[in-house]
């Protein structure tokens, strides 16, 4: 059974179709890249499986159960976590608090939600920055807090929205190795990444969108050399050749 499935999933904005009869699935334990250009309907996606937005048609299923318009904080108590594009960490508290606010999600107590916040700040290479105010990272630490803080809700499926933007190539190395650890621990994760590196190296399979529309699903190789990819991505002529 996939951990998430979506069938025929549209949503309007007045006249205008963001997102229109796209369906796919994610199995337990795989990553799952979703990418197109900008605009394309990426992060409308997670809004709507998030229900951030509420979709116009369709269905959205986690772990067999049809969460569409399910209230978004039940559907992160059932297990499904995410980053956003722009991070907004609680920028006035420490790194250490920022997690052991998420954690208080499932966290019955105080103590409870320090210990797991602890574990999830040395997981996630935080440690030397625990004590320190969340509006002094750098970019690259508080792409990581972000990751940080949405692992505290003990998610089963992890959304994660351009966690590599803006790194420098160092940290792209490492954000890539953190999701990769997370896979292994048994977290299921959909990533929306324009940096192909990350997506090429991470994903087990691909789903491309454009204008709102599946363009092509499969393995990284296969949907690197569709044509209708190369078109969106990188001009007709580019395809053509």
């Amino acid at each position: 059974m996939p951990v998430l499935e979506i069938k025929n999933l549209v949503k309007d904005f007045g006249g205008l179709r963001a997102v229109n009869d796209v369906s796919f699935h994610i199995d337990e334990g795989e990553i799952l890249g979703l990418i197109g250009p900008n605009g394309s309907g990426k992060t409308t996606i997670f809004n709507c499986i998030n229900n951030y937005f509420p979709i116009s048609s369709g269905n959205i299923f986690f772990r067999g159960v049809n969460i569409t318009g399910m209230k978004t904080h039940k559907i992160c108590r059932l297990g499904i976590g995410r980053t956003f594009q722009v991070v907004k960490p609680l920028a006035r508290l420490t790194v250490l608090d920022n997690v052991t606010a998420s954690a208080f999600s499932r966290a019955n107590s105080i103590k409870e939600a320090k210990k797991e916040a602890e574990e999830i700040v040395a997981f996630c290479s935080l440690t030397r920055e625990r004590d320190k105010l969340a509006k002094s990272l750098p970019i690259g630490g508080r792409k990581r807090l972000e990751i940080a803080r949405a692992l505290a809700t003990r998610p089963k499926l992890l959304l994660l929205d351009e966690t590599a933007a803006g790194l420098n190539p160092s940290e792209v190395d490492q954000a890539i190795a953190l999701i990769e650890k997370i896979r292994e621990n048994g977290i299921s994760i959909l990533i929306v990444e324009h940096i192909m590196k990350v997506i090429m190296s991470i994903s087990d399979r691909i789903h491309a969108i454009n204008f709102g529309q599946t363009i092509a699903e499969g393995t990284p190789e296969k949907v690197a050399n569709n044509p209708a990819v190369i078109e969106a991505y990188l001009g007709e002529e580019y395809a053509q050749g």
